[in-house]
């Protein structure tokens, strides 16, 4: 589902953080994306595979 990703998109993920934020700002990517939880700014690396399965929704920065 998630192919195109650039920094700055937001997704949604099908789980809850403990925090208890569903939104995770893309902040790298490559093999490994990294996001960060909107609500308590933690930071995690998740495979691609991974984030593919567990992305429920997309919301896509505007376009410069």
């Amino acid at each position: 589902m998630v192919t195109e990703l650039r920094t700055g998109d937001v997704l949604r993920l099908k789980k809850a953080h403990p925090c208890g934020g569903f939104d995770w700002e893309v902040i790298r990517l490559g093999a490994d994306i990294g996001l960060r939880c909107t609500n308590c700014d933690r930071r995690i690396m998740m495979p691609r595979s991974t984030l593919e399965k567990r992305a429920e929704d997309v919301y896509k920065r505007p376009q410069k």
